[in-house]
């Protein structure tokens, strides 16, 4: 289980184990385009190389309720992603969760700051328990059956 939340490293934090890996949570407070600074601040304060860290972010580029998981590259125009790379470098792991694309750019700002429709909260629900059930795997560094374990809970 995980502890109670604490305000620290500019956001809330929760420490807690999976399996048998001590994880700490953490939500960044800050505006979408500082929060690689809260992360950077976390992964100084323990030591930690950014090796140790997992980012969880939606993505325009894949279908909804689609999880995805890979180390490195680029931002996709994501500013979160874009301010971690800037304090840490490329090289972390990024778990993406697909929320599919509006359409046109010039809708992307709306679409991903507004709220899920009415019809999407269950398939949003049975994602995040998918990844909460077989979140293990991915705290023991095996995204691929992670990715896989995910996608068959989420198969119809």
């Amino acid at each position: 289980g995980f502890g109670a939340v604490k305000k620290q490293f500019q956001g809330w934090t929760q420490e807690g184990r999976i399996g048998s890996e001590k994880i700490l949570l953490l939500k960044p407070a800050t505006f979408m385009n500082e929060s690689g600074r809260a992360i950077g601040e976390a992964l100084r304060f323990y030591k930690l190389d950014v090796d140790a860290l997992t980012v969880f972010h939606d993505e325009l580029d894949i279908a909804p309720f689609r999880v995805k998981v890979k180390t490195g590259g680029g931002t996709a125009g994501h500013n979160g992603l874009r301010s971690t790379d800037q304090h840490l470098g490329p090289d972390f792991r990024r778990v993406r969760l697909g929320v599919g694309h509006p359409g046109h750019k010039d809708r992307v700002t709306g679409y991903v700051l507004g709220n899920y429709a009415k019809a999407e909260i269950e398939p949003l629900s049975d994602m995040l328990g998918a990844i909460a059930a077989e979140a293990p795997w991915l705290a023991a560094g095996d995204d691929v059956r992670f990715m896989n374990d995910v996608a068959v809970r989420m198969q119809p």
